[in-house]
């Protein structure tokens, strides 16, 4: 185990180390996904705030990451110099209209199970930060494919 329980996820895969890391970048906050080497299932997600996502990234990057895919908007120029030596490659991907798409992906990763069902998609709120879900569906962006989450998957909020 290295670094506690970031390694832990990476554990999950069938094959040693890291996949891919998707970067939703931000001033405040940050959403980071991890998939799997196959990339086929996200493993981690948290929302943290910038310095504690470079700890993390750099934490998945000594288990041997593929690749950063880094979200293009606001907030990404400062990311490429921090991920420069990360000693991982990074690919940076169109991050138009992922804010509106994480509210539909997010209802289709949690469902609706109160009353919010019922109002008509474009009225429906997720009650949390979507930022790991936008950093998601950059990634499956990068990948061309749908990405498989367990509902049950922990929302990192602080580094473990």
């Amino acid at each position: 185990m290295i670094n506690g329980v970031a390694s832990q996820a990476v554990g999950d895969s069938r094959e040693p180390g890291a996949g891919l890391a998707g970067l939703d970048p931000g001033r405040s906050k940050c959403g980071l996904v991890l998939a799997d080497r196959s990339g086929s299932r996200v493993l981690a997600a948290a929302i943290l705030p910038p310095q504690a996502s470079e700890i993390l990234l750099r934490r998945w990057s000594d288990q041997g990451l593929q690749g950063v895919i880094l979200g293009s908007g606001t907030g990404s120029a400062p990311w490429q110099t921090r991920l420069a030596d990360l000693g991982s490659p990074v690919c940076t991907v169109e991050e138009w209209g992922t804010t509106l798409a994480a509210r539909d992906r997010y209802w289709q990763l949690e469902g609706s199970r109160s009353w919010r069902r019922w109002l008509p998609a474009g009225l429906r709120l997720p009650p949390r930060d979507l930022d790991d879900v936008v950093a998601q569906l950059l990634l499956e962006r990068h990948l061309g494919h749908t990405l498989q989450r367990d509902r049950q998957l922990p929302l990192w909020r602080e580094l473990p």
